[in-house]
């Protein structure tokens, strides 16, 4: 039998990764299916160095079904990269399924359509799959373009302060390490990427040196 495994992913701190966990299990409950497994993370979606999306992965059995709310919080990835996680799929047999992609729908059905068919919609969905990975991907690219090109212009006009620290997160975040809590169970109690707890780390080290 099948597990649905749900994967929810937010590209920062100030996401919340979990916001769509609501959706994904109305979703799976109106087909009479109950998701098995959430696997969160906040990372960007345009790298492949997600420990969550690869202990998904590495948790599945061929036929299980990874469940997301939309492709781009599975991928804004480039093409080799999106190549190279198709194939990490494909070998395991792991069927996508998006809340924004019906035709991907199909891999939560048992309905024995004729082969023919069946093969049909799998190649209409792959090919709908792809498209959206390049959609996402032109999004997040653009995206980053005006980002840029809105920080260059603040510079020039002496406004530009960076993104502000969030002094009480931070501060949850040493309290939990001085307790020797590992940096895997934070970013699980506090949805923290392991990049904000190296921040927190490197800036304790920097105060700490200042000090000496």
């Amino acid at each position: 039998m099948a597990f649905i495994r749900a994967y929810l992913r937010a590209s920062t701190d100030d996401q919340n990764a979990s916001r769509a966990r609501t959706d994904l299990d109305a979703f799976a409950a109106e087909r009479g299916l109950k998701v098995a497994g959430y696997y969160t993370e906040n990372e960007s979606g345009a790298t492949l160095k997600r420990p969550e999306l690869f202990r998904l992965i590495g948790d599945a059995h061929p036929g299980d079904v990874l469940l997301v709310e939309q492709v781009d919080r599975l991928s804004r990835l480039n093409a080799d990269d999106w190549d190279a996680l198709k194939l990490k799929l494909a070998e395991k047999r792991i069927a996508v399924v998006s809340l924004d992609l019906p035709t991907s729908w199909l891999a939560l059905t048992t309905a024995a359509a004729d082969e023919a068919t069946q093969g049909l919609l799998k190649a209409v969905n792959a090919m709908l799959l792809d498209m959206l990975a390049v959609v996402a991907r032109k999004d997040y690219t653009d995206r980053r373009r005006r980002q840029a090109q809105g920080i260059a212009k603040a510079k020039t006009e002496g406004l530009y302060k960076g993104r502000p620290v969030d002094t009480q997160r931070h501060a949850v975040i040493a309290e939990l390490l001085d307790k020797g809590m590992s940096w895997s169970k934070v970013t699980e109690v506090t949805g923290a990427s392991r990049s904000t707890i190296l921040r927190v780390v490197n800036a304790r080290r920097s105060t700490e040196t200042s000090q000496s």
